[in-house]
């Protein structure tokens, strides 16, 4: 019969704590860069730009086909691969060797996440009214200048609340990045419980762990929507 002592999980939850820092580093850098890719595919979509067009879709559409698991064992075992083709038939010089387990898990994370955070992108811009496209360019501003100034403000207020969503699971998803031996919460967990065999607890304490950082993100993301909307608002009136 298993049994569950709580006095350990109590006792080794600071010792789970220590794969935070790696979790969110992972998380929040992904999501940033994930957000410059996405915007990019997203344009390139909306003003059907020949080429990328097609292969922003066919790119969006593998990687939300396949699962992120599977992501992270392409470009784990893909990486190394493709930098040596660089490397020998371009003249490149990539250090390999510099490409630690974190840096692959953070490109395997910004490639997943700029697939979906595209499709909010281009959903939020496609909701406003092209007549303030054409207003803005009626007074002398470019198409570039219109976006960023005008569109786009409107657009992450709409996009937030996906946006948000897409951070709760990059977190929960950086679970995975211990199969490429990335050390987070969860490959925390499994060192500890590997000193004393008590699995159960330490699933439990970092269950804890991603439960209460989800639980903050969303209240982060509530609030900021929240605000940006009455902004928003007060701007229209």
């Amino acid at each position: 019969m298993v049994e569950f002592s709580l006095a350990f999980a109590i006792e080794k939850f600071p010792e789970v704590l220590k794969g935070v820092p790696s979790m969110l580093f992972v998380a929040i850098i992904s999501m940033l860069l994930g957000t410059l890719l996405g915007s990019v595919i997203a344009l390139c979509r909306i003003y059907k730009v020949p080429v990328l067009d097609k292969a922003g879709a066919l790119y969006v559409s593998f990687i939300r086909g396949t699962p992120l698991l599977v992501q992270l064992y392409v470009v784990f075992y893909g990486t190394p691969l493709l930098v040596d083709i660089l490397n020998e038939k371009w003249g490149w010089h990539i250090p390999l060797q510099d490409m630690s387990p974190l840096a692959i898990a953070l490109l395997a994370f910004t490639i997943n996440s700029a697939a979906y955070q595209s499709e909010v992108i281009r959903g939020a811009l496609s909701n406003i009214e092209i007549g303030q496209m054409e207003a803005a360019q009626s007074i002398g501003m470019t198409t570039s200048q219109a976006l960023m100034r005008i569109i786009a403000p409107q657009a992450f207020v709409t996009a937030l609340p996906n946006l948000g969503n897409i951070f709760i699971n990059l977190i929960k998803g950086t679970s995975l990045a211990f199969a490429i031996k990335v050390i987070e919460v969860m490959a925390q967990a499994k060192i500890v419980a590997g000193d004393g065999y008590r699995y159960l607890e330490m699933y439990f304490d970092a269950s804890i762990v991603y439960w209460v950082i989800c639980w903050g993100c969303e209240r982060l993301f509530r609030w900021l929507e929240t605000r940006y909307s009455r902004h928003e608002k007060r701007i229209a009136v």
